[in-house]
């Protein structure tokens, strides 16, 4: 089996690597995720999804072996994916601190140094592209290029929009015991109804990929409550101090933010606002799509993820990448106003006021969804332990 030690705590990371060449992808997943949320990049990618080339297999080939691979792998693309600490196949501490995504940053600069990697292409979805955030801030001579799926800034960012479908969600997550309620749960929560509800055949995709995610959730099981915690620590501590979004900026290379224009769990917003941090050098990609964009419309998707993998290569200057332009009236647009300039100064103060307003109270709410949830649990474990118990009668 393939595994990295991490520095961090003695944390042990499961990966698998797909496909050769000179060009190196290193896919970073998201929450409750596992390497195989990546299955269809990956194979868009490497063109050969069973082409695994992991340790074991290099060690088997031996001297002679390595070098023929090294001489036919001058093109192509090779792919590395892995299961996060808490997740899959890796190790999952107990300790809630030990969950930030600077720690799980440096799970994956401990992979790069494991395998042999002194520069990749990073691309992240979700939980997974803060990680990639840090990791580029934290190396930015690793990284050629930086793609993030599906992304927030952290923090209060990370609460969804708060209506009656996300609270069903939310009560159905926590309540869900089996893979077949979890799997419900999940097609709602990453893709669109749109899409659900498409047929293939005769079937609807909801059909389909209700099976596949039973059968999914069942072989790789469901996540610990701490490995569950512990990542939503990490999604909740996440942050990008103004230092790290300086030395992203200024360290030259090309950076696409992917969202889906549906997303249910990271809010659109968020992620036009953290592309416009990362100026000059990010271009913003609205896919018609959910929160697993990637799974959606995986050919456009892999479509972006080329095209940045090729600007990088052809050293595309940020000025040139980058799709978001400034208007006359003093907006910085990507479809929607984003920021205003200092030609609104007072009225930015208000509006930026009234947000985290909105964001204290957006935060207060889901706290008290989260009460009502748990005091719920815990009235019924009391009940159940009052509850009489049927004693049969003495013969005597």
């Amino acid at each position: 089996m393939p595994f990295c030690d991490s520095s961090e705590n003695g944390t042990r990371i499961f990966y698998k690597r797909f496909g050769h060449g000179s060009t190196k992808v290193l896919l970073i997943t998201g929450l409750a995720g596992t390497h195989d949320s990546w299955r269809p990049q990956v194979k868009g990618l490497t063109r050969a999804a069973g082409a695994n080339v992991d340790d074991d297999a290099v060690a088997a080939v031996g001297d002679e072996g390595l070098d023929v691979r090294d001489r036919e792998a001058q093109e192509g693309i090779e792919v590395c994916c892995f299961d996060n600490r808490g997740m899959g196949r890796s190790s999952v501490p107990t300790n809630r601190a030990e969950y930030t995504t600077s720690i799980m940053a440096k799970d994956a600069l401990a992979l790069l140094d494991h395998i042999g990697w002194k520069k990749a292409h990073v691309f992240g979805h979700s939980m997974g592209a803060m990680i990639a955030c840090k990791l580029a801030a934290m190396v930015p001579d690793r990284v050629c290029s930086l793609a993030l799926l599906n992304v927030t800034g952290g923090g209060f960012e990370c609460l969804p929009k708060i209506d009656r479908q996300m609270i069903s969600l939310a009560y159905r997550f926590f309540r869900a015991k089996t893979p077949e309620q979890r799997a419900i749960v999940d097609l709602e929560t990453h893709y669109t109804k749109g899409f659900l509800d498409e047929y293939v055949g005769s079937c609807t995709r909801r059909d389909i990929l209700y099976q596949d995610y039973v059968k999914a959730i069942s072989s790789s099981g469901l996540q610990s409550n701490c490995g569950f915690e512990g990542q939503v620590n990490a999604c909740w501590n996440h942050k990008m101090t103004s230092k790290e979004l300086d030395t992203i900026r200024s360290s030259g290379f090309l950076i696409s933010v992917v969202h889906g224009r549906y997303d249910i769990i990271a809010q659109l917003d968020h992620a036009r606002r953290l592309a416009e941090k990362l100026q000059p050098a990010a271009r913003m990609v609205e896919l018609h799509g959910g929160h697993l964009v990637s799974h959606e419309r995986p050919d456009e998707v892999i479509l972006s993820l080329l095209e940045l993998i090729n600007a990088s290569k052809s050293k595309l200057q940020p000025e040139e990448w980058s799709n978001m332009q400034e208007k006359q009236a003093g907006w910085l647009m990507i479809g929607t106003p984003l920021t205003l300039t200092n030609k609104n100064n007072g009225v930015a103060s208000n509006l930026l006021a009234v947000y985290n307003l909105l964001g204290k109270l957006q935060l207060s709410f889901l706290y008290c969804i989260g009460f009502f949830i748990m005091g719920y649990e815990h009235m019924r474990g009391i009940l159940k332990t009052m509850k009489p118990v049927k004693v049969a009668a003495s013969s005597s």
